[in-house]
């Protein structure tokens, strides 16, 4: 058995890296009409990375001089690399090659609900994916999602697990995937308290009533995971954190400072690519279409899921919540074996932050690297998830 600050390895990971795209915002200006805007990609297609720079262009409705161009930065421009987002896009002067925003809905609408089917628990109605029997003769593993993303990030880690012996949970916390996400202040406060809340109602709906495996990943809602647990510790066997902020030292994304900004977060929420991009950014690899649909999906059909995401990161203490975790998962606080399964490649956490907080209780933490994974290991390399799962639980 390998050791547990070995790496696992295998060949290099076949996801596809896309082209990126320039957006460019147009604008018309005259005395007597307000400047009309448009977005736009220009085709130009290079292999790498995206940019996110943009150029404006200035067309005089006077008739005089010649276009003015100016790079500016664009933080709202809806534009990646992926076809799929420019497909979003329905282009004012031109017929949208690639189907505008309706269109789009019309075409992605069914994706990404695999294992899944809606639960009713009190007012609210949860989306949870299942794998496995409930008499599975190992127990039951709990997956919990982070945000701003979705269940469908463990939709391939489930089944495996499920042969494995396992019985598999994968809800959509309140206010994400295709769970229900009431207006702020209506059904639902977006707290860590109702979080918890809504949880063990979900939990009693759904029978699980012996200790179980949780399985965590991501920030805020992931974190929420992690923070009910150690209320609960009565109710989990075992504890597997794939890639979350530990400590107060965790640095906090750029998503998560721009959504608590007076006026820029509302604009923020509303990116109807904000997932993918986010996933993305904290990943080696650009996302295939079919994936990035299904990531945008909830943000492309209503406005309900950013404001969601804004109201939940704005009532999110970020401070007290890690320092909760950093001191409840210490030595002198917890007893039940964890998992550390950290994708090394992450840009937002890195691979310290995993060894400072093994370190902190080194009889009952265990540390994984997974070399090639980003920020969400289940999505990048989802099978070197799975041979750590049972590294760990078999």
């Amino acid at each position: 058995m390998a050791s547990s600050s070995s790496l696992l390895s295998s060949p290099p990971h076949p996801l596809k890296l896309t082209t990126m795209a320039r957006t460019v915002l147009s604008s018309s200006c005259s005395t007597t009409q307000q400047p009309s805007l448009a977005l736009w990609t220009d085709g130009r297609r290079r292999m790498g990375r995206r940019r996110r720079g943009t150029m404006v262009i200035v067309n005089s409705s006077s008739g005089e001089g010649e276009e003015e161009k100016k790079p500016s930065f664009n933080p709202f421009g809806f534009v990646t690399d992926n076809p799929s987002s420019r497909s979003a896009i329905q282009l004012p002067e031109t017929p949208a090659e690639d189907g505008n925003v309706g269109q789009m809905l019309n075409r992605i609408e069914d994706k990404g609900k695999d294992f899944g089917s809606f639960v009713k628990s009190g007012k609210l109605r949860w989306f949870v994916r299942e794998t496995g029997s409930p008499d599975s003769r190992r127990g039951t593993i709990i997956f919990i999602h982070g945000a701003p993303t979705q269940s469908y990030s463990y939709r391939v880690v489930m089944p495996q697990m499920a042969d494995a012996g396992f019985h598999c949970i994968a809800p959509d916390w309140i206010g994400f995937g295709f769970s229900d996400k009431p207006q702020p202040g209506y059904g639902f406060t977006y707290t860590e308290e109702e979080y918890h809340l809504e949880f063990e109602k979900l939990l009693d709906v759904l029978n699980i009533n012996t200790p179980f495996i949780l399985v965590a990943q991501g920030f805020l809602v992931g974190s929420y995971g992690l923070t009910w647990a150690l209320k609960n510790s009565d109710k989990v066997s075992k504890i597997v954190i794939l890639n979350s902020p530990l400590s107060v030292s965790s640095s906090l994304p750029g998503l998560f400072q721009q959504l608590r900004i007076p006026l820029f977060g509302e604009f923020t929420c509303q990116n109807a690519v904000m997932a993918e991009r986010f996933i993305e950014a904290g990943s080696a690899y650009v996302l295939k279409l079919e994936k990035a649909d299904v990531y945008r999906l909830p943000y492309l059909a209503s406005s309900g899921p950013g404001f969601a995401l804004l109201e939940a990161a704005r009532k999110a203490n970020f401070n007290d919540i890690l320092n909760r975790i950093a001191s409840g998962f210490s030595s002198n606080s917890w007893d039940k074996p964890v998992l550390l399964a950290w994708g090394i490649s992450d840009k937002y956490l890195s691979l310290s932050e995993a060894e400072e907080f093994k370190n902190k209780n080194p009889a009952v933490v265990t540390l994984k690297p997974i070399e090639g994974a980003g920020h969400m290991p289940q999505e990048d390399w989802p099978e070197k998830v799975v041979e750590a799962l049972r590294f760990f639980l078999l």
